[in-house]
């Protein structure tokens, strides 16, 4: 595997992870346009705080999201971020596939 492939799969697997980290994402993801305090994305997909924290630290490390100094502090997903842009896309497709029988 090329390097820039390994750095790619890398980040993918930093920033998706599974389980919690996948639904911090996957909340901003889904809502590209709107930003959310940490209260917010702790209702928006069950977790607990501290889980949340954790998560909004890495994906702030990868750039795939924003965070903005309002009192309380937001956070939106970065769609200038290139990985980022080609996750929505593969996201958005996923919406048109039919499931079950």
């Amino acid at each position: 595997m090329k390097a820039k492939e390994q750095r790619i799969w890398g980040e993918l697997e930093r920033g998706l992870g599974g389980g919690s980290k996948f639904r911090v994402f996957l909340h901003l993801a889904l809502y590209p346009k709107e930003a959310f305090t940490k209260y917010a994305l702790v209702k928006a997909t069950g977790l607990r705080t501290p889980s949340v924290e954790v998560q909004l630290e890495v994906l702030l490390e990868l750039g795939w999201v924003k965070e903005y100094s309002f009192t309380p502090k937001t956070y939106q997903i970065d769609l200038e971020n290139e990985i980022v842009k080609s996750l929505l896309e593969f996201i958005k497709g996923l919406r048109y596939i039919k499931t079950g029988s």
